[in-house]
């Protein structure tokens, strides 16, 4: 059979609670010509019921995927496993907690198609805290909305080496030809929660490829109790994470040269000595946010992203 434009990929891992509505948000796209990718990574709540039922119900659209015995290997392992069988010539992710607008997959596609340089395409997001009621926000990603960024620049420009907004998962478009030439997901990292496994995928895209930040919102990103990055911080494992996370991007900018290498491994000294000294570091994010604030989103782009009134 043909292969679709686009493979969406979805890692789960005990997402039952929300799992069937971001296949939906994902069903629901203006865009049809896609194929989702279900992998289950070795979920206990009833997930891989969910995701084996959706796949029954379209056959032609949804793939069940899942590690030999049904193993529990992380989230970079299942995202690595759905890129290994995906047949797209474009890729994007969505979270299991997250949910798309309609036309994230039409206005992605189009903008990919009209700028056959950018390797890699994200917007503004929700942070969608009104599905539990509370308010959202709308965050700006990266350091310049609509223009491109050019290696290695976004890796500067961004959290964690910069101030700027980093994106979300479930936001991107990515080409495979990304993945053809090493963009994977890293999967030497350990430990039942991980943060920084998607930090170092974007490292890879930002020393490799030009990306593009635009300036439409397509994602509602989950804000919940129980998230990764919530739990991260709930249990004091940010600090030890940031860590691994640095010594792996020293290490990897070394093996993998290029552009300004020598500035990016100035800025990740400075981020681990940001790390040794947190107060003076507030005082120095404080004065290169006021230098480079971050994009504002007008009152225009500001409704086109707000959220569709509840039904």
């Amino acid at each position: 059979m043909r292969s679709p434009r686009v493979s969406v990929i979805c890692a789960v891992f005990n997402g039952a609670p929300f799992l069937e509505e971001a296949v939906e948000s994902v069903l629901r796209q203006e865009f049809d010509d896609f194929e989702l990718l279900l992998v289950d990574d070795g979920s206990t709540d009833g997930s891989e019921a969910i995701a084996r039922n959706l796949a029954d119900r379209f056959p032609r659209r949804i793939r069940y995927l899942a590690h030999p015995d049904r193993v529990n290997r992380g989230a970079s392992h299942a995202r690595n496993l759905g890129l290994a069988q995906a047949t797209g010539e474009l890729i994007a992710f969505i979270d299991s907690d997250d949910v798309w607008r309609p036309q994230k997959l039409s206005e992605q596609l189009r903008i990919m198609d009209e700028n056959p340089a950018i390797g890699m395409l994200c917007g503004v997001v929700n942070y969608w805290s009104s599905w539990a009621g509370g308010e959202d926000r709308l965050v700006a990603t990266g350091s310049r909305i609509d223009s491109t960024l050019t290696p290695p620049n976004a890796l500067l420009h961004l959290y964690p080496l910069g101030v700027g907004h980093a994106p979300c998962p479930s936001d991107l478009m990515i080409r495979r030809s990304l993945v053809e030439a090493g963009c994977t997901f890293e999967e030497t990292l350990s430990g039942p929660v991980q943060m920084y496994e998607d930090q170092m995928f974007f490292a890879k895209i930002y020393l490799s490829a030009t990306v593009l930040f635009a300036s439409r919102a397509w994602l509602d990103y989950r804000q919940h109790p129980d998230s990764c990055v919530s739990v991260v911080f709930r249990d004091g494992l940010y600090h030890g994470m940031r860590r691994g996370f640095l010594a792996w991007l020293e290490r990897y900018v070394g093996d993998h040269p290029g552009p300004r290498t020598d500035q990016v491994i100035r800025a990740i000294h400075q981020a681990r000595w940001d790390l040794d000294h947190p107060t003076l570091a507030r005082l120095r994010r404080r004065a290169r946010r006021f230098l480079s604030p971050e994009p504002k989103i007008s009152d225009e782009q500001r409704q086109a992203g707000a959220p569709p009134p509840p039904s």
